[in-house]
């Protein structure tokens, strides 16, 4: 078991990795990430193939704690997964945490990054061995596996020391303390948790347990973590972020240290892809050197697509994320970053859309400055679709897609069918939320959005969203340009004459993807109150009038087809900019009922 960056340990398993003709291959990577979508499940949450999650959801304090899902309850349920149609897996973070914390279910606390936590495996003293065990049979599936890693942030490996006679600051049992302009002094924690006097500089410590402190050794420096306060509002840009200890991610050491921390990983178990958590915070140009690293790394072992996308969960994140994906030349190192985000702006857009809150017209507003702010990384509306991983709900958001009415709980199912149609549409990877497909409805916190998958409902193939979305994954798989095309916000029309973007909340929603000779057309009725019928300009080259376009996929049982395209003469257009034009242009008419959506093409 290796502790340092250059035992002996460490290197046989780079060196296996290499191809030199007698080693371990490493798994190819997917030859475009875009053919894939991504099933991202929360282990100790997803399922336990040999016992009941240990709490009952909402009634009980200690669902915060671990619920016992693992590794082995992933690899019983990877058809399940495969059949969905997901092309791959993120997995929430699976390196060790200290054993003293419960709370740290989720695994972010790490403070052990070489190694696997014991927690999630059946054998603990064997955890590495079932990780790859894991990874190589989702490989066998034909699922690729990224890892959701942290590179801001240990455990609560220590305690503040506090001035007599406070009371916030608590120097054992907590980790907050008030924002203060100098680092407080700190005691190491021992593996049962207790902040030891005698520990004020790891460094110093005696044959330092492996069940607590950092791992590996290189990390063991008191200055390479901030040690500074929070001001109570979760925001470690000022200082920890709750419990967790924030590391000095300037420091070249520590940086350097990570990044051979991280391409161990690669090497051990293989994996495809890495979610960099709390990417925002990282200082200076440490996200382009991590990016890079991860990239030539995988490239000489083989991985020639290896794939890294960060958590950029901020107001400002459209001007946040251009930091850090691409190339971006206008710094002096010229360093290719992290390949995606998650496209957060989608999400605070798209769902208020869809629920009827928000009008179409804000998509087409974000999508604008996206534009504008991404100019230098950017280079087209169809290369974008690889700089972003999209999604409706994940573990950090406090709310589920679903809506459940009380007294009528399929109500809205359709809603959220027709949310993830037009998620599988739009540029980028789509990324999907265990539990979607089962219809879980939590919200209003974490444990609610963090539901034990294999207690209830189970892993039912027959459920009306898992079968729908199985059905809009193939529609996806089969098309190209939902996958590759150019993408283009399209105007619409009431009366056949005035036609622009919908201003209005419970609008319609209509969009193109094109790829060479091929329009693949979304369109979406926002409102569940009533049916509506439109006409939508189409590409007057790929869509002569007299073409009939037929439907890929609607969430309705019974659909009627479009009628023919038409060539419309005297019509206005409100085009995207602002201005007014006008027509010639090719128009189809299509029939939409209360929150329905289809896919069409011809």
């Amino acid at each position: 078991m290796p502790d340092s960056l250059f035992s002996t340990e460490f290197q046989s398993v780079l060196d296996a990795v290499k191809d030199n003709g007698h080693s371990q291959k490493a798994f190819p990577s997917p030859a475009d990430w875009r053919d894939q979508w991504i099933y991202f499940l929360m282990v100790d949450r997803f399922n336990n193939a040999s016992a009941p999650p240990r709490h009952t959801p909402f009634d009980d304090p200690d669902f915060f704690g671990f619920q016992g899902g693992n590794f082995a309850g992933v690899r019983n349920q990877l058809s399940y997964i495969k059949d969905l149609g997901a092309g791959a897996i993120w997995l929430s973070p699976v390196l060790k945490n200290v054993p003293f914390e419960e709370g740290t279910y989720h695994g972010y606390g790490i403070h052990d990054f070489l190694h696997a936590d014991p927690r999630f495996a059946a054998d603990p003293a064997h955890a590495d061995d079932e990780l790859r065990a894991l990874v190589d049979a989702a490989h066998a599936a034909g699922l690729y596996v990224i890892l959701d890693i942290v590179l801001n942030h240990t455990g609560n490996v220590f305690a503040y020391v506090c001035d007599p006679g406070e009371g916030h600051c608590t120097s054992t049992g907590g980790a907050e303390a008030d924002l203060r302009p100098t680092p407080r002094a700190v005691q190491w924690r021992d593996e049962t948790g207790h902040a030891r006097a005698d520990w004020p500089d790891v460094a110093a410590i005696p044959s330092p347990p492996r069940n607590a402190v950092l791992w590996p050794r290189e990390l063991q420096q008191n200055r390479l973590l901030r040690r500074q306060q929070t001001d109570g509002s979760a925001d470690d840009t000022i200082g920890d972020f709750a419990s967790l200890k924030q590391f000095r991610s300037d420091f070249v050491e520590l940086q350097q240290a990570l990044i051979r921390a991280y391409q161990y990983v690669i090497a051990r178990f293989d994996v495809d892809g890495f979610r960099i958590d709390t990417l925002r915070y990282l200082k200076g140009k440490f996200p382009l050197l991590f990016g890079n690293s991860m990239r030539e790394f995988a490239l000489s072992i083989g991985k020639k697509n290896f794939f890294t996308f960060g958590e950029v969960f901020v107001g400002d994140a459209e001007q946040q994320i251009a930091r850090f994906i691409g190339r971006t030349t206008s710094t002096d190192a010229d360093l290719v970053g992290v390949d995606a985000a998650l496209d957060y702006p989608l999400y605070f857009n798209l769902k208020p859309v869809m629920k009827g809150f928000a009008p179409p017209s804000n998509l087409v507003d974000m999508y604008q400055f996206r534009k504008s702010v991404e100019a230098g990384v950017l280079s087209s509306h169809g290369d974008a679709t690889r700089y972003f991983v999209t999604f409706l709900d994940n573990h950090d958001v406090k709310e589920r897609i679903r809506f459940v009415q009380p007294g009528e709980e399929t109500a809205f199912d359709d809603q959220v069918t027709m949310a993830l149609a037009c998620l599988f549409a739009l540029p980028g990877i789509p990324c999907l939320y265990y539990g979607t497909e089962q219809g879980l409805k939590g919200r209003g916190s974490d444990p609610a959005v963090r539901e034990a998958l294999w207690g209830s409902p189970g892993f039912d193939r027959s459920s009306f969203f898992y079968r729908q979305i199985a059905a809009m994954t193939h529609v996806r798989a089969q098309t190209p340009a939902l996958r590759y095309g150019r993408f283009y916000f399209r105007q619409i029309s009431g009366d056949g004459e005035h036609f622009g973007i919908s201003t209005f909340p419970n609008g319609v929603l209509a969009f193109s993807r094109i790829l060479m000779d091929q329009e693949a057309m979304v369109v979406a009725n926002c409102t569940s109150q009533e049916s509506r019928s439109f006409d939508v300009i189409v590409d007057a080259t790929l869509n002569p009038p007299g073409s009939a376009f037929r439907t890929l996929y609607t969430n309705k049982a019974h659909a009627p087809a479009p009628a023919p395209v038409v060539l419309k003469t005297h019509v206005t257009v409100n085009e995207l900019n602002g201005t007014t034009g006008s027509g010639p242009l090719n128009a189809v008419r299509v029939d939409l009922a209360p929150l329905e959506v289809r896919i069409l093409a011809l």
